[in-house]
């Protein structure tokens, strides 16, 4: 053969050979996939060279970006202080882009200071509002005696943990001079309310419009006519929410989220201070969870809200005052308090997120939201922005957010993570480890922590903190390990944000439902299942699917009407595909959600009802009319004799026992109807993973070479089983994130129900990227081990060396038994917070083993393993445990180890010793546990000295390569 074809031959099987090794590499990590921070500018008293010294702290550790968020001041820094958007302002901003793009770190801003959005320039017609009612009784001939008049009371509400009277704030709060020392959270001053409409009501049904009657000063100009009259008074005033952790020049008025008019006018502050500044390299803008509400009252009204309701739900809801307040019927206080939330829910969604979300892209950039929290409907508000973020601790809580962006077709969905794990200077990076877990499992793949405070290089320890638990601060003595945690989470994400959703069911949200429910107040704020759903069939279903493995997705009825079917009767929707749609035992549908599901049935899909179909419309427009076409497309769904199915959707034939599902065709799709959801989601051939049965969880993403599995063994056990898959697969490949390592896994194929099965070896909460394939693939396999059932421990001296940290430096310490530091030497290592290298000498262990397990036991808190001079690991829990390869082992080695424990010990120190460190404007340190709160502020001065270092025991056991059977 010529050469040259020799030569091309092998250039294509070298290619060939180069792209199916690509294929189980890891995904490319960029500046997304790596984890971001909210970035406290406190008091924004910012200078440039210690905006660069922060930036590349969080630049070596391994952070992707951050998000700027200017909040309240430091006490004596009150001169450096720089008001929100002002000149100077927006030069250390641009500053701070400049150099995050050299670094190569991202950047977001929040469009307020703290939240919700509000500021100095929202004016009393922009800011929040709330409605009153007054009624009066009245029969046929008399006049009302008293003035029609509402007389609001004064409140002052001060997130600064102390009382401030009315009479010491001038009016409007943008006069006051101490508004970092006042801290307001709200604020109402005393007075009469304009009358916004005087309704008269006659035991005949009788309405009449008596506004106009009267007079300046309240007097009613009007005789009642003939029966007995029930005149209902509207009020509205200022709800008096406060930007809430408000930064210098960003304290005021939360804005008016019903209203267009405030929104357009709170942007207009940021196109005249951005404009002659570059702000090109800036991402994205962010919004802050709702939490106007978290005050007293509610903001419930806007200015024009008559003449929208009217021209959306064709009725004047002043008609209907007496239901609105819960004064008529059930069944019409039901229907007219739908009707107020549904209208209010679509004002802040066309009205605020909306005009955010172009006022944004007209200045190039997305825009990010925590629409959590909100009056609305949440899977609406999230699907129109760029990058949905959720919060908290729940997986069903995410869910919204992820939900909508899967729905929606977005590739990002934030987190907000971290906030508040345990009380102040208690997470470990290993507890932040388990936590992000949890929003990887509910499909979260961009995480955010919460957060960094900007602090001056020279700053006295600890520094400058955030009131919230977790201090992502460099003053943390874990911070030297961050860089770990870091890499962990950009490993995961590369994959998560390079895959798209694979989920199999599209559940609906049943908000008419609660809409429909009236209370105490006006409102319902949504978030995740809490208040709202609990313990309902929605959240009964939800709770069920994600125990035994069902991956599923929610929607909303604004949402369903964008979705389709393909040939085979799959849901289409965001460029991702669904097998079935399910409804929760829903009493309310709108008509419109009914008329696209017998659409989308007609074509081929599979609809499934829990328990019952829903049995009306909500509402009271048209009322007639809807609630007739309902009635007529719910009888057009002829349910036949009871079916049972497989799990492959098959109809069987019925056993003596079985569970009975209803079955109505309608075109070439059908509706299927039962209480058992195991049952039901049988007729529409979805199958569930059986991970759940190894105590693993999962999150499930397609590629376009087959599917990805994010898994964590969120257990106290070890793991060490064939762990089995729905997915067909040729081949597997597994990534272990924390470690870097990956490599073809052992899998098994059987004979059904579980096909196909892969050889998992997990400590607890460690977690495994399962990649498959639908090709053979070649490549180095994954190295599993067992471990030897002996194993020898490391003793004798060990020589503590105290390396940084303070309140001082203890001197070192040789001791032969590991404990906590705090027990071994003076009050100096009781009070210790920083690093400290443990070391000691061994023989290297009898055997030809050519791998061993170092296991160093209990760690308070992060470890650095070196082993003659070699840094091997950098562990960080929750378990401690790392593989030396036998041929770094010599005869006789040096093994050290590098711990930092907690921040805990030396604030204990500090107040106990009264030294200052809470030294913060507004919130200054609340404390998560009431036990550990004195006056109102955190205070650890009662607490003992926390376990610190390395407690072990250490072990080496042998570990040999298997073939799993």
């Amino acid at each position: 053969m010529p050469l040259n074809k020799i030569s091309y031959l092998f250039l294509i099987i070298f290619f060939l050979s180069a792209k199916t090794n690509a294929q189980i590499n890891w995904p490319a990590q960029t500046q997304t996939t790596k984890p971001w921070t909210r970035w406290w500018w406190e008091g924004s008293a910012v200078n440039k060279k210690d905006l660069t010294w922060n930036l590349e702290q969080y630049a070596k550790a391994g952070l992707g970006g951050v998000e700027v968020t200017p909040i309240y001041g430091v006490y004596g820094h009150e001169k450096e202080f720089i008001n929100f958007l002002s000149p100077q302002w927006m030069q250390m901003f641009v500053h701070t882009l400049n150099e995050s793009k050299r670094l190569g770190i991202g950047v977001d801003l929040a469009n307020a200071t703290g939240w919700p959005f509000g500021g100095p320039w929202v004016t009393d017609a922009d800011a929040s509002k709330t409605v009153y009612y007054k009624s009066y009784m009245l029969n046929a001939g008399e006049s009302l005696s008293e003035p029609v008049q509402y007389k609001q009371e004064a409140l002052v509400r001060s997130a600064a943990n102390k009382t401030v009277s009315i009479d010491s704030v001038l009016q409007p709060p943008s006069k006051n001079k101490n508004l970092q020392s006042l801290a307001l959270d709200q604020i109402i001053y005393p007075g009469n309310l304009p009358l916004q409409a005087l309704i008269a009501y006659s035991d005949d049904k009788q309405i009449v419009n008596i506004t106009a009657k009267v007079a300046a000063n309240g007097k009613l100009n009007w005789v009642t006519p003939a029966g007995k009259w029930t005149l209902y008074a509207l009020f509205v005033g200022l709800h008096g929410k406060m930007v809430e952790r408000g930064a210098p020049g960003g304290e005021g008025y939360a804005i008016d989220h019903f209203s267009s008019a405030a929104a357009n006018n709170y942007f207009k502050k940021f196109d005249d201070a951005f404009k002659g500044y570059d702000i090109s390299y800036l991402r994205s803008f962010f919004n802050d969870s709702y939490e106007v509400d978290d005050a007293r009252g509610q903001s419930n009204w806007t200015g024009d809200l008559f003449e929208e309701f009217k021209k959306r739900k064709g009725y004047d809801l002043r008609d209907q005052l007496p239901a609105l307040f819960g004064k008529e019927d059930a069944e019409k206080n039901s229907r007219v308090i739908y009707d107020y939330r549904s209208v209010i829910g679509e004002l802040l969604l066309e009205r605020f997120t909306l005009v955010w979300k172009k006022w944004g892209a007209s200045k190039g950039k997305m825009v990010r939201n925590q629409s959590h929290g909100s009056p609305a409907n949440t899977l609406d508000l999230y699907s129109v922005v760029d990058i949905p973020e959720t919060e908290g601790n729940d997986i069903l809580r995410f869910k919204f957010a992820t939900s909508a962006a899967n729905v929606s077709g977005k590739k990002l969905v934030s987190s907000e993570s971290a906030t508040w794990l345990n009380e102040h200077f208690l997470s470990s990076l290993g507890d932040v480890k388990k936590a992000i877990d949890l929003y990887f499992l509910g499909g979260v793949n961009h995480v955010f922590y919460h957060g960094s405070a900007y602090s001056p290089k020279d700053a006295p320890w600890p520094g400058w903190l955030f009131y919230a638990a977790v201090h992502f601060q460099n003053t943390n003595p874990q911070w030297k390990d961050f860089h770990t945690l870091n890499e962990y989470i950009a490993r995961v994400q590369s994959f998560l944000q390079s895959s798209k959703p694979d989920n199999d069911v599209l559940l609906y949200y049943p908000i008419v439902d609660r809409y429909s429910e009236p209370g105490k107040e006006l409102l319902q704020h949504f978030d995740g299942m809490e208040r709202n759903f609990e313990n309902t069939d929605f959240e009964h279903i939800s709770k069920w699917m994600l125990e035994k493995g069902y991956s599923f997705d929610f929607f909303s009825d604004r949402q369903l009407q964008q979705f389709k079917t393909d040939a085979n009767g799959n849901i289409l929707t965001g460029g991702n595909q669904y097998k079935t749609i399910l409804l929760p035992a829903n009493k309310y549908l709108p008509l419109e959600s009914m008329q696209q599901l017998i659409k989308l049935a007609k074509n081929g899909a599979r609809i499934l009802f829990y328990k019952e179909g829903p049995k009306d419309v909500p509402g009271l427009n048209d009322l007639a009319n809807r609630k007739k076409q309902f009635q007529a497309l719910m009888a057009n769904l002829h349910f036949s004799e009871d079916a049972e199915f497989d799990n492959k959707g098959f109809e069987v034939q019925r056993s003596k026992d079985g569970i009975k599902v209803k079955k109505a065709a309608i075109g070439k799709g059908f509706f299927y109807s039962a209480d058992d959801m195991e049952s039901l989601l049988n007729a529409a051939a979805v199958s569930h993973e059986n991970l759940a049965s190894a105590a693993l969880q999962f999150n499930r993403r397609k590629t376009k070479d087959g599917v990805i599995y994010f898994v964590t063994n969120r257990s106290e056990k070890i793991i060490n089983e064939w762990v089995p898959l729905q997915m067909h697969t040729s081949s597997v490949a597994l990534f272990d994130p924390m470690t870097g390592i990956s490599g073809l896994g052992q899998l098994k194929k059987k004979i059904k129900p579980k096909p196909f099965e892969v050889f998992l070896h997990l400590e607890p909460y460690q977690s495994m990227i399962i990649q498959t394939f639908d090709k053979t693939k070649s490549a180095t396999n994954f190295p599993y081990s067992q471990r030897d059932e002996q194993n020898q421990e490391i003793k004798g001296n060990w020589s503590i060396d105290f390396l940084s940290g303070g309140p001082t430096i203890p001197a070192k310490i040789i001791t032969d038994k590991l404990v906590s530091w705090t027990e071994l030497g003076t009050e100096e290592t009781g009070n210790f917070s920083g690093t400290a290298k443990y070391s000691i000498s061994f023989d290297k262990p009898a055997g030809n083993a050519a791998n061993y397990l170092l296991n160093l036991g209990k760690v308070n808190e992060t470890a650095e393993v070196f082993l003659n001079g070699k840094s091997i690991a950098t562990l960080i829990g929750p378990t401690f445990n790392t593989t030396i390869p036998a041929a770094l082992l010599k005869q006789s080695n040096q093994l050290e180890i590098v711990v930092a424990n907690l921040m805990a010990n030396r604030i204990t120190y500090m107040d106990k010793n009264n030294l200052p460190w809470k030294i913060f404007y507004n919130t200054n340190m609340p404390a998560r546990r009431r036990e550990n709160s004195k006056k109102g502020i955190f205070d650890a001065s009662s607490w003992m000295p926390l376990p610190s270092g390395l407690l072990g025991p250490i072990t080496l056991t042998a570990l040999k390569n298997e073939i799993m059977q």
